[in-house]
Parts: structure tokens; sequence; C-alpha cells
């Protein structure tokens, strides 16, 4: 099954989130995308049901284990191509901005490289 970039956004939001804060809510999500309260509503029972989340009766948001692979991925490649860029002289804010429109579309061979260059260059 293919999964659209917007779920993607989705996934690494819910991972970042539990990252920092541990539990995961919608209003969460809403907030750290800057969407609204309906359209993440709409987003996680999507999601919910092609089984990349589960919401317990609290409303807590965890990854299931087909989410997290890709939540993992995703957020992966954001770090990677933001130290990239910032290491190129771009502004930490403009690194991550860019980072967010490449991190999907890139293809696995030119991640692998960015990712080699990327450790010797640290």
């Amino acid at each position: 099954m293919k999964i659209y970039e917007s779920a993607e956004d989705y996934l690494e939001a819910i991972l970042m989130i539990q990252e920092r804060k541990g539990n995961v809510h919608s209003i969460d999500i809403a907030e750290e995308l800057q969407f609204s309260k309906a359209s993440v509503s709409i987003a996680m029972k999507k999601l919910r049901e092609n089984g990349y989340i589960k919401m317990d009766k609290d409303g807590r948001i965890t990854l299931l284990k087909p989410g997290e692979k890709i939540a993992t991925r995703i957020y992966e490649r954001h770090k990677t191509l933001t130290d990239i860029f910032v290491h190129l002289g771009v502004s930490p804010e403009v690194a991550q901005e860019d980072a967010c429109k490449v991190e999907h579309d890139l293809s696995e061979e030119t991640y692998s490289a960015l990712k080699e260059f990327a450790k010797k260059i640290q």
C-alpha cells in the first residue's frame, strides 16, 4: 500500500511529539503542523483504519509498528538532511523547512549517498 506524503507528515509529527512530550493527542498534532483540529481528526481516523496508529479511550495516540517504521524513516531523513543543509551554510530554520520538502521525494539511492556524505563531514 502506498502511503502519501501527508500521512508521512502526520506519522513523523506523532513521533516528534512523542519524543518531546511522551503522550500525543490530536490537538498536539494540530498545533505542531498548524492544521485544523477537524483535518487532524479525519487524518487520524484514516491512519487508525489503515493500522498505523491506535487511540485509547482518553484520546492518546500511539504509533503501531507499521506507523513507527514509516515515522522513524522520515524523521531520520529529516534530521540528516537538516544537518547537511546547515553544514552547507543554510540557516537552521530554512534547513528544517527544506528538509521537510525533500525528505519524502529522494530516492533511497540518493538518500544513502547523502547519509554517507554526512558521516564524512561530521
